[in-house]
């Protein structure tokens, strides 16, 4: 099931989010950040926060997403993970395709997904293609030395 996430989501996600080894500790920071602002402020609406959860209820997945300020029909996938223990079951899959639907359903042209080159994140790039998106622009050493920017795209028209 997917659904905007709730305060009692907050714990179960941060856990999920330092569960995959992905991030680092300023970049859980700022995913709690946005997450806590979404929660004390539901009439906000520069970004969304869905979770999936699994037949047992327990959340397996998250992601932040929104409009791309100053754009039109542009939309950014900001943060997206899945609980270690439930990666290759779909969930990902499915929050991507919510993005998609969501987009489409408010005029939306574009989503942009911004990842890094280092190897740990193959797997991620890889699932990003097989769902259809494309390499649009990689920018050298954007985090750090040997750590470029890898941002993929894809239109709806």
């Amino acid at each position: 099931m997917l659904r905007p996430m709730v305060s009692a989501d907050r714990e179960p996600v941060l856990n999920l989010i330092q569960a995959t080894g992905f991030f680092t500790p300023d970049e859980v920071k700022v995913a709690e950040e946005l997450i806590d602002i979404y929660l004390t402020n539901p009439a906000q609406r520069d970004y969304f926060i869905v979770v999936v959860e699994n037949d047992s209820g327990q959340v397996t997945g998250y992601m932040t997403y929104g409009p791309t300020p100053l754009t039109e029909g542009t939309w950014d996938l900001y943060w997206i993970a899945v609980s270690p223990a439930e990666q290759g079951k779909g969930y990902g899959r499915m929050l991507v395709r919510h993005l998609e639907e969501e987009v489409r359903r408010k005029g939306g042209r574009l989503i942009l997904i911004e990842t890094s080159s280092q190897p740990k994140y193959q797997p991620t790039r890889k699932f990003y293609e097989k769902l259809g998106y494309t390499e649009v622009a990689r920018i050298p050493d954007f985090y750090r030395p040997g750590d470029d920017r890898v941002i993929f795209g894809k239109y709806f028209r």
